[in-house]
Order: structure tokens, then C-alpha cells, then sequence
């Protein structure tokens, strides 16, 4: 999956083999957001226009804008796995939310 991001927001992109455009949709927001182009320059322009009259239209009609991440986060896990992350996360000196933290961002970018 490729993606783009812009102003905090990040798209993914995929080819549409039927029109032959590539489309891009905004992640993490239940707005729809959507835009599309013939190329790669084309819809970098497009995301980021769709991007700013998301916001411009939020503020326009006094909602606020999504944020794709609150940078809270909720799981629920078997309890074997929550004693084992506790367990994990004190052997190396951190709080739960510390080490869960650097495990998910190490997943994500792996």
C-alpha cells in the first residue's frame, strides 16, 4: 500500500486499472475525503486540495476537523498477554504505556 501525508493527515493510494488514474482516500477520518489524478504530481495536488478543503469546509460549517489520532489508545488483549507486556515492560525499566508505546511505533515502521 502506498500512502501520502499533509498536514498531518495520511492517504492511501492505489491504482484504478479501469479508468487508469490513481485514487487516493484520507485514512483515520469518517468523513469521506477522497481525490484522484493521472499522476503521481497530479495527486499529490489533489491530496493535499482535498486535504485543505476538508478543514476550510469544517471550519466553514463550525465542525471541528477530525484528527486521524487522538494519541489515545484502547486494546484489549487475553489477560496471558497483558501479564506478559506488564512483565516485558518492568524488566526494562518502563510504565506499560512507555513500552506498549515503542513496540507499536517500532511495528509501524518496521
Amino acid at each position: 500500500m502506498s500512502t501520502m501525508t499533509f498536514k498531518g493527515y495520511t492517504a492511501r493510494v492505489e491504482i484504478d486499472g479501469r479508468d487508469n488514474i490513481l485514487v487516493g482516500h484520507v485514512l483515520g477520518v469518517r468523513d469521506v475525503v477522497g481525490f484522484h489524478a493521472a499522476d503521481v504530481a497530479g495527486l499529490r495536488v489533489a491530496f493535499e486540495e482535498a486535504v485543505t478543503d476538508y478543514l476550510e469546509t469544517c471550519t466553514k460549517i463550525g465542525k471541528p476537523p477530525e484528527k486521524p489520532a487522538s494519541g489515545k489508545l484502547m486494546l484489549r488483549v487475553a489477560p496471558e498477554i497483558h501479564n506478559a507486556a506488564l512483565i516485558a515492560a518492568k524488566a526494562s525499566g518502563q510504565s506499560l504505556n512507555q513500552w506498549a508505546a515503542n513496540a507499536l511505533e517500532q511495528a509501524a515502521h518496521a
